[in-house]
């Protein structure tokens, strides 16, 4: 154990220096990380039609590639797809992420190369130990394994040379033989296809291992801790992994699990640490176990730009580098990447909190909001006031989700809020009063509109019954992995599906 002990510190030591040097570099760091793609990516089909070989700057580079979403993106993908080398990237792409798909699309396939996997998944992996281990070094958490709660897709293929399958599949496939050994369950249970059957074997099996770290979504997760507490008649987490120290989870907001967390594990040690990760990239880190702002990974083959929300629909290019953004904004996040996504609208919503170094909060996603009445309620306001509302009225929240009523000729338009409770609040009007006003406190837009209910009525809580939103996922095919209920919608079709599954109503 010294000898390993000593490699780890190594390690350590040797990256903590490199992240250091890109918190206080960030600018030049960004501009080395686009020289780089630009290199390696001119040769390709996309760099040809672009002109990389003649972009020197990030100004050339702007002015010739235009920001693209996935369906804007996928002719050059479905040729990628047919196995087709060097189209996006150097080489032949052998895998591909699956995940939820667009207006258009059922799916989108995210190539995933050895590069990207190399420089940006699996660092971020690696860069998680290593800024835990420097801020806890009294830790044992690789005296035992680590569980990985991901996805339930199996690998398939599109033809001989090439799979896809949730990004954790794709990751666990092709993880390097040293990681395999101190993670479970076993691949044959991490990759089973049905999710019900694979929590009753997940609980089965990690219940008799050593388990130091969780990693997941909060959802999935919770859903399978739950399961093996009943297995087992024990009261908590702890008494099954007593050395289970730090739980790392990303994919959505963790304010409104935390209470169900601690309840679970009845450990004051426990850690939690944030993750920002995606089929497309690894983006962010919580570096401070005592702020909930991430650092920004500038580092990982990944070249950031970010547009102001209120261009987002521009056809201008609003688009900003690193060195041109503020703090206090709401951007969406565009990326180049080492697989060949190129000015790639990622569909995500972040705020800068500090620029050196460059950390940030996630806010929501591009198009989950209600605007329907110029609210402009994002994603970040919805979990702050529901968690405020949570601690004044000692509720418990499982899911949520929330859409606008139009009004009509005898009700003012008004926000649904469609909410399963653990515990619920002993007065429902109370909590939506709270939740409002909180609501208002956050967002002048929401405040201005609810003035005197002329415009805005106040919010309407639907308490739904327990398991509705499984169900409601179960019935898209979307159990386990980095699948999510949308939180907000600027429309009714996800809201009405919900409420045709409720048997309360």
């Amino acid at each position: 154990m010294p000898f390993i002990n000593s490699i780890i510190s190594w390690f350590i030591t040797k990256r903590m220096v490199q992240i250091e040097l890109f918190k206080k570099y960030p600018v030049e760091v960004q501009r080395e990380t686009l020289d780089k793609l630009l290199h390696k990516g001119k040769r390709t089909l996309f760099g040809k039609e672009h002109g990389f070989s003649s972009v020197s700057n990030y100004a050339q580079f702007k002015s010739r590639v235009p920001v693209r979403d996935y369906t804007d993106l996928k002719p050059y993908i479905q040729r990628a797809l047919a196995g087709e080398s060097n189209v996006m990237w150097p080489g032949e792409v052998k895998w591909f992420a699956k995940s939820s798909g667009t207006t258009s699309d059922k799916s989108k396939f995210i190539p995933v190369t050895h590069d990207n996997m190399e420089a940006c998944h699996f660092r971020g992996g690696k860069d998680i130990s290593s800024i835990y281990l420097t801020n806890y070094p009294d830790s044992g958490v690789f005296l035992g394994k680590i569980l990985i709660v991901g996805g339930s897709h199996q690998i398939s293929e599109f033809n001989t040379d090439s799979f896809f399958g949730d990004l954790s599949a794709v990751l666990l496939q092709n993880l390097p033989f040293w990681a395999q050994m101190i993670r479970t369950p076993e691949l044959s249970i991490a990759l089973m296809p049905e999710w019900e059957s694979k929590i009753e074997k997940l609980a089965e099996v990690t219940s008799k291992v050593n388990v130091t770290n969780i990693s997941g979504v909060p959802s999935w997760t919770l859903v399978l801790l739950k399961r093996i507490l009943e297995r087992s008649g024990k009261s908590s987490i702890s008494e099954i992994w007593p050395n289970l120290e730090v739980y790392v989870h990303g994919g959505v907001r963790f304010d409104p699990y935390r209470e169900q967390f601690k309840q679970l594990f009845q450990n004051e040690r426990m850690r939690y640490l944030e993750t920002y990760n995606a089929s497309e990239g690894f983006f962010g880190i919580q570096d401070d176990p005592n702020q909930q702002d991430l650092l920004l990974m500038l580092d990982y083959e990944v070249f950031f730009e970010f547009i102001p929300l209120e261009h987002i629909d521009s056809s201008d290019d609003y688009a900003l580098p690193i060195w041109e953004v503020e703090t206090g904004k709401n951007y969406a996040m565009v990326i180049s990447t080492s697989s060949g996504l190129w000015r790639y609208l990622l569909g995500d919503t972040i705020r800068f909190t500090s620029l050196q170094p460059v950390k940030f909060v996630i806010t929501g996603r591009t198009k989950h909001f209600i605007n329907a009445l110029g609210e402009e309620l994002i994603i970040d306001n919805a979990d702050q006031a529901l968690y405020k509302a949570c601690q004044l009225t000692h509720a418990e929240i499982a899911e949520y989700t929330a859409a606008p009523v139009y009004m009509n000729d005898t009700e003012g338009a008004r926000h649904q809020w469609l909410i399963e409770f653990v515990t619920p609040p002993e007065n429902l009007d109370f909590f939506a009063d709270v939740l409002d006003n909180n609501l208002k406190a956050l967002n002048s837009d929401y405040e201005a509109k609810r003035y005197k209910n002329m415009t805005l009525h106040a919010p309407e809580i639907i308490s739904v019954q327990q398991g509705v939103f499984y169900h409601w996922l179960k019935s898209k095919g979307k159990l386990g992995g980095q699948h999510k209920v949308p939180r907000l919608s600027n429309d009714r079709k996800i809201a009405e599906e919900i409420l045709q599954l409720n048997p309360s109503l």
